[in-house]
């Protein structure tokens, strides 16, 4: 007796055949180990003493629960942790991307490389400035090197720089100068020339320069896994980076009017911009008027090199369109001075209202505010992160203006990242990212760089030294006689009165204040506004004043405990001083040059090197580069920099950007995939009677697979938790339904094996077996593969039983998908 069940075809009928015996049911024909059922969930209504008869399936027999046995390791759910991991790291912003065809790709990925073209052409041209030398190698120079510098040798590894030295070569008389570098097994030397070609610095993003490990000469595996795993990295990050764009590119909304009254705005700005401002005005101008995808723009450049004014035009061309805009800024003190120049900028236009929202407001005056941004009566809505917060309607908003984005927390950037689907964007940093990093991103990342400063601003003059009183005493004395106010910043909120008690002693006529972030609000404001009207001539503070905080006539800025802050903390306070045509001072005072380590002596000195201004783009190649890369790629992992080293890190970028389109899979309709298996799996009748609807559950695991994977994982997962873990009968079940799942998505449409070769016929390149193949963790299953023509092939020790080879495959197609997320998949 048997029955053939009414299943989507699964490779093969599904049958359930009958023994003699009711338990030994069997699916497929072949007997397997009882169920054994722990649990019964309160939903479950089927008898497990009784027959049933439903949909065509007979099931009959007591449910007797087999002995425990320790649990076998389980593939399924490390697969399906790693597709979980995968889809977190890939974050929240997947949710809001939309389907797309391979058509409508294809089309958007050649206007990408149009344009990523246009900027790898200046690079090559030499428009690059800063750390690539016109080009885009971040190869060193020998002669640069300092006995024990951290190096990276393209072939072998990192190793330790010991000197450059003259060395007669066999078979010469003439002397040739070598670089020696030691490694973990012994001393290298190669000719300068050849060093100039295959070595790197070995930089870090966490300002330490020292490696893990030195690598070993005679052994180069373990730097050939660590720089595979490097460029997978970064291939992912790419992959992202073009994945957002296009999914942006697919975006639509009206284009902006040309507003009549934009030429009388702009005559307004009372200082004559600079190239570099004169080109970020068009690009905005040309994202807004001419283009019908919302706007995702960077501003990137330097402290008071006028990027506010950027934001400021856009603001007026939407709001003149009778739309909002919106102004989010990390802190309350940026926040206002954003609020007060918007505020002045707008003044002489009387129907555009700019409110200010924060919690230094009342609640009548914030429930006010809220009404008005819902109804429209506020044109331009300046705040903090409150901005972002649930209970702000917004009654048209067109522009959301993001200004230090990266200062933002996790849950706000996902919230900004919302918006930029809907509504145009504009993000503010000065975070410097390099000039060749900018143009190499053409294309992925609409950027303008604003990197000359006006042309009034002096340099500031930076002066390092051992703290001392009478140091930071005439260093005040200096400003206050000049008629400027100073900065007092300490890393601390601890130590301030200590501070202030020495001051007052010494200055006892000299108004000065204290500003940190822990103040009740009416009083850190009410004391940022004395400071900006010239009533208090010493601040002394925390690094709230970091970014943003533009005070003209405050010309020296005394940094205490300089060796606590990081070098990017240090460049933004330096920023603070300066913005005029009057010469300012930096004061960088360390506590005791014995307890420094060499990387914050190291750091500091690459700061006092750094006077001239714009030079934050010199420095973004050291500690900064790391902060404009994460300005670019978000919240990215950077641990795998650590491998390889920022420079050489940063070189792989370029080849991945340029050639991204090559690392690309295309997938197959999931029911087009043929796995000529013959594998039967067998289901016992106590866990179909066990089930509560099994002919349904089967049709619905189906529909899960052929939906993607992560509704397949989704299904299992709920299956276990309503039944426990399955029989090993389900589980050869699923894993036919994952292998195949699996093949459609890495577009391998057929998988069959003759004796101990298994083939799978695949639509992908060479290239992408290759890095599929670097980003393997398991050497057995890397080892094993190869490819030829358009199939990857494997030869195993011995022919395997069926139910064995579908393991094997199962686990090497979970190898093969985990590298996924570093291929575009279109």
């Amino acid at each position: 007796m048997a029955c053939v069940l009414p299943v989507p075809d699964i490779s093969g009928p599904l049958v359930l055949k009958l023994s003699s015996s009711p338990r030994n049911w069997t699916l497929f024909g072949v007997r397997c180990r009882p169920f054994h059922c722990r649990t019964k969930h309160s939903s479950l209504s089927l008898p497990l003493t009784k027959a049933v008869y439903t949909q065509g399936l007979l099931v009959s027999g007591p449910a007797k629960p087999r002995e425990k046995t320790e649990p076998d390791p389980d593939p399924i759910s490390a697969l399906n942790e790693r597709i979980r991991r995968d889809r977190r790291d890939y974050s929240e912003r997947d949710a809001s991307r939309t389907a797309m065809n391979s058509e409508e790709a294809e089309k958007y990925i050649r206007l990408v490389k149009e344009q990523q073209q246009r900027g790898l052409q200046k690079l090559k041209g030499g428009g690059g400035s800063g750390g690539g030398g016109g080009g885009f190698s971040y190869k060193v120079d020998p002669y640069t090197l300092r006995s024990g510098d951290y190096v990276v040798h393209k072939k072998v590894g990192i190793g330790r720089f010991v000197g450059i030295k003259f060395d007669v070569p066999k078979g010469s008389t003439e002397p040739v100068e070598y670089v020696f570098i030691e490694y973990a097994d012994g001393m290298a030397k190669l000719p300068v020339k050849q060093a100039s070609r295959l070595l790197y610095r070995y930089n870090l993003p966490n300002e330490s320069k020292r490696p893990r490990a030195l690598n070993k000469l005679n052994d180069t595996s373990v730097w050939e896994r660590r720089k595979s795993k490097g460029k997978v990295a970064i291939q992912k990050m790419v992959v992202d980076l073009m994945e957002l764009y296009l999914h942006r590119l697919k975006q639509r909304r009206p284009p902006y009017p040309k507003s009549p009254a934009m030429a009388e705005f702009t005559a307004q700005f009372p200082y004559e911009p600079t190239p570099d401002q004169k080109q970020a005005f068009v690009d905005v101008e040309k994202d807004l008027i001419e283009r019908e995808t919302p706007m995702d723009r960077l501003i990137c450049g330097d402290v008071g090199f006028g990027k506010t004014e950027v934001a400021i035009r856009a603001i007026f061309c939407v709001v003149s369109a009778g739309k909002q805009a919106m102004v989010l800024a990390p802190t309350i003190v940026l926040a206002k001075q954003h609020f007060d120049v918007i505020s002045e900028r707008f003044s002489i236009y009387p129907d555009i209202k700019v409110g200010l929202l924060s919690r230094f407001q009342t609640k009548a005056e914030k429930e006010e505010h809220l009404s008005m941004i819902e109804n429209g009566q506020l044109d331009i809505i300046v705040g903090t992160h409150s901005l972002l917060g649930s209970r702000v309607v917004y009654n048209n908003l067109g522009l959301l203006v993001v200004d230090e984005e990266q200062r933002f927390g996790v849950k706000q950037k996902e919230k900004i990242a919302s918006f930029k689907t809907s509504v145009d964007v504009l993000t503010l940093s000065a975070t410097p990212i390099p000039r060749t990093l900018y143009l190499a991103l053409t294309g992925f990342r609409d950027a303008s760089l604003i990197s000359t400063p006006p042309p009034e601003r002096v340099p500031i003059k930076t002066h390092l030294s051992a703290y001392s009183k009478e140091k930071a005493i005439s260093a005040i004395k200096y400003e206050l006689d000049r008629g400027g106010q100073v900065f007092y910043v300490l890393p601390r909120i601890k130590g301030l009165e200590e501070v202030m008690e020495f001051l007052e002693q010494s200055f006892p006529n000299v108004e000065i204040a204290i500003a940190h972030g822990q103040q009740y609000s009416k009083q850190l404001e009410e004391t940022m506004e004395r400071f900006s009207q010239g009533e208090i001539k010493i601040l002394l503070c925390t690094n709230i004043v970091e970014s943003g905080l533009d005070i003209q006539n405050a010309n020296t800025i005394i940094i205490q405990d300089v060796q606590q802050f990081g070098l990017a903390q240090l460049y933004q306070l330096r920023g603070r001083v300066g913005r005029t045509d009057k010469e300012a001072h930096a004061h960088l005072f360390y506590s005791d040059k014995s307890v420094l380590s060499d990387q914050a002596l190291e750091r500091l000195s690459a700061l006092e090197e750094c006077r001239e201004l714009g030079q934050g783009f010199q420095l973004a190649e050291r500690d900064m580069g790391i902060r404009g890369f994460g300005t670019i790629f978000g919240e990215q992992q950077t641990g795998d920099v650590g491998n390889v080293g920022i420079d050489l890190f940063f070189e792989m970028l370029f080849e991945s950007l340029s050639k991204v389109e090559e690392h690309r899979v295309i997938s197959v309709p999931y029911q087009s995939v043929q796995i000529d298996i013959n594998v039967n799996p067998h289901l016992s009748s106590e866990y179909i009677n066990y089930l509560e609807n099994p002919m349904e559950i089967i049709n619905e695991v189906e529909k899960a697979a052929e939906e993607g994977i992560w509704s397949l994982m989704q299904f299992t997962e709920n299956l276990r938790r309503q039944y426990g873990k399955e029989p090993y009968s389900m589980e050869i079940l699923l894993k036919k339904l994952y292998v195949r799942r699996m093949a459609a998505d890495l577009g391998i449409s057929r998988i069959y094996a003759s004796g101990k070769m298994v083939r799978m016929k695949t639509n992908m390149s060479k290239k992408v077996f290759k890095l599929i193949l670097d980003s393997m963790v398991s050497d057995v299953q890397r080892n094993s593969l190869d490819f030829e023509g358009d199939q990857i092939k494997a030869e195993l020790l011995l022919e395997l039983p069926r139910e064995q080879l579908l393991n094997w495959i199962f686990q090497c197609l979970a190898e093969l998908h985990s590298s996924l997320p570093a291929l575009i998949k279109y």
